[in-house]
């Protein structure tokens, strides 16, 4: 896989704010064209008290969502837990993950944020910017950002809202379960990210992407 941008890993937390400052003028949220065939849901355990980040991701045919292929890559953690620069602990073991595919998903569905982040640079917008391929962030809890009350009826939303700005959705993805938080990573508008999670869907509350992931990055 040739990266359409790459940086230093190895970095403090001052340095890391740094790099997503800069790498957040990359993000695009207008639609890519491009066909959608393959859709991948990504996923990061950790292993041994957290020592080891183990990666996984589920490449899913799109529209019938059964599992065409997947990968699990692991490496030592190298960057402290710190709300807002997850990704600095958990993308350079996805990208080995993504490096270890056959062929590479047409969109990637991840569990996490896009740019419902306070610098507007999630997981899913950091590893679009670096792989050019077009990422939804698909987060079980807010980050941040304002909401009204979601009706509960599947397939309802209403805006996340940070000072005058729309960064996302809150979706209820069935009756009766907790939303999720839906935000554009890369080259996805937010009309289009609903549209793909939607459509994801089955009986579940997470999309089967995620679910396919989170069972492979568990061992589970």
């Amino acid at each position: 896989m040739r990266l359409q941008h790459t940086h230093p890993w190895d970095v403090t937390p001052r340095e890391a704010i740094a790099i997503q400052q800069q790498l957040r003028q990359l993000v695009r949220l207008e639609d890519c064209p491009g066909e959608v065939c393959r859709v991948a849901g990504v996923d990061v355990g950790f292993e041994q008290r957290n020592t080891i980040a183990r990666a996984a991701v589920a490449v899913l045919g799109f529209p019938d969502l059964e599992l065409r292929e997947y990968a699990v890559a692991r490496q030592p953690t190298r960057f402290p837990y710190v709300p807002g620069l997850l990704s600095f602990r958990e993308v350079p073991v996805v990208l080995d993950a993504l490096d270890k595919l056959e062929q590479l998903p047409d969109l990637l569905l991840c569990d996490g944020q896009g740019i419902a982040h306070p610098r507007r640079f999630g997981i899913a917008s950091h590893l679009g910017v670096l792989t050019g391929i077009p990422s939804i962030g698909v987060a079980k809890s807010r980050l941040v950002g304002r909401h009204d009350e979601v009706p509960d009826d599947r397939g309802i939303w209403v805006p996340l809202h940070d000072k005058d700005e729309v960064i996302g959705a809150v979706l209820r993805s069935r009756t009766g379960v907790r939303p999720l938080y839906i935000s554009p990573g890369y080259c996805v508008t937010l009309d289009t990210a609903l549209r793909y999670v939607m459509a994801c869907l089955t009986r579940f509350r997470l999309p089967e992407t995620t679910r396919w992931a989170h069972r492979l990055a568990s061992g589970s």
